[in-house]
């Protein structure tokens, strides 16, 4: 039940909308994720370059945000991107997508850097797209 509203409050829906910044929007991030500050166990190697990719579709009474994830990642998506989309910090983002990890229900890819993908960028194909760009 809310406080009887005093006489010099203004009414609720003239009252500015808290931002990211506000402690409303902190205690916002603090339900999210039930107090956590970070993934722990696999999850805490996430970055934002990460590709999550749902597993399965939501089910009923799911968190919103879990739901959200699961559906905006039905082909792959970076965690970059997926906070974007959410209006979330990578640390809250991270959490939650720890929850879906460990039910299984998103796959994290880590992005393959190109040093690590064999021999590097292939220069002739490189020169070609320069070239295409000069005639442009």
């Amino acid at each position: 039940m809310s406080a009887p509203r005093r006489p010099t409050d203004p009414p609720p829906s003239s009252r500015p909308r808290p931002s990211r910044g506000d402690p409303q929007g902190l205690e916002r991030y603090y339900v999210l994720t039930g107090g956590r500050s970070g993934p722990g166990g696999s999850a805490s190697s996430l970055d934002v370059a990460t590709l999550i990719v749902s597993r399965t579709a939501p089910v009923p009474g799911m968190q919103h945000e879990h739901e959200e994830i699961l559906r905006r990642c039905r082909d792959p998506l970076s965690a970059a991107e997926l906070g974007a989309h959410l209006g979330l910090p990578f640390n809250i983002l991270a959490v939650l997508l720890a929850d879906l990890l460990e039910a299984g229900r998103v796959e994290a890819r880590d992005p393959i850097p190109a040093h690590h993908a064999g021999r590097g960028p292939d220069l002739a194909l490189l020169e070609e797209v320069l070239s295409g760009l000069q005639r442009l």
